[in-house]
């Protein structure tokens, strides 16, 4: 299996594309900790990535608060001695989007979390990957940070082309210390951040969309090339528009 022997740390793993991405990493031989506020959830991840002969932990936190990142980092070290995989894919938008409806609370709680947890979880997890001397990081960001959405809102468009300047940071900063970074960009995929949307998608337009696992199957392509080779930006997008 392509990343036998390594260990992942997904965060948002309670669902969407973190709940793919991890069984998908799993299934390509990683031991997977499972970050996400949502123990539950979790624990029902775990079950099905050890019931399939994977190896899971369950390292619940909020990534919105810097010691919980910390201690999740932790956790995943002292039980697994290494970490080499980084998934930032925690995320969350609110039904008020624009200048015109949005508070300042709707705004700091999105880039708290659309972009600061990156940063903290990023920051947590240099130090080992520095001393192994080799890293993936995937950072999550959208579609939405390459070009302003109205649909995604103001918030959440700053954030993620936050996101993006934040990857190039890493591979400008780490590449001498083994580590390399890829964002990944999705259009719309079909998960339950969209029943946060002002007006939720009809059916229809939620069949045409990406869904989790199509994502989750490009984080796996990423980490599983060889160290000498690098994706640092990878746009995915239905292949039918809305």
């Amino acid at each position: 299996m392509a990343l036998d022997g390594q260990v992942a740390l997904v965060t948002g793993a309670s669902s969407g594309i973190g709940w793919s991405t991890a069984l998908a990493l799993a299934r390509a031989g990683a031991a997977v900790a499972l970050t996400a506020r949502r123990v539950d959830a979790l624990q029902q991840l775990a079950t099905e990535i050890t019931a399939a002969g994977g190896q899971a932990l369950v390292a619940a936190a909020d990534v919105a608060k810097p010691d919980e990142v910390e201690a999740a980092v932790r956790h995943t070290r002292e039980r697994f001695g290494r970490l080499d995989i980084l998934v930032n894919n925690a995320g969350m938008n609110t039904k008020t989007r624009h200048f015109s409806d949005m508070t300042r609370e709707d705004w700091e709680q999105v880039i708290r979390v659309d972009l600061d947890a990156c940063y903290y979880c990023i920051q947590a997890v240099l130090p080992t990957m520095r001393a192994q001397q080799r890293g993936t990081i995937v950072n999550v960001s959208s579609n939405a940070g390459r070009q302003a959405s109205l649909v995604s809102g103001v918030a959440y468009s700053a954030a993620k082309a936050g996101v993006i300047a934040l990857n190039q940071s890493i591979n400008l900063e780490e590449w001498k210390h083994g580590i390399r970074a890829c964002v990944v960009e999705p259009g719309e995929v079909d998960t339950p951040i969209i029943l946060s949307r002002p007006t939720v998608p009809t059916d229809a337009h939620r069949a045409t969309m990406l869904q989790p696992e199509d994502v989750a199957e490009a984080i796996v392509l990423v980490c599983s090339l060889p160290q000498r080779a690098s994706i640092e930006e990878l746009l995915i997008r239905p292949r039918v528009r809305a």
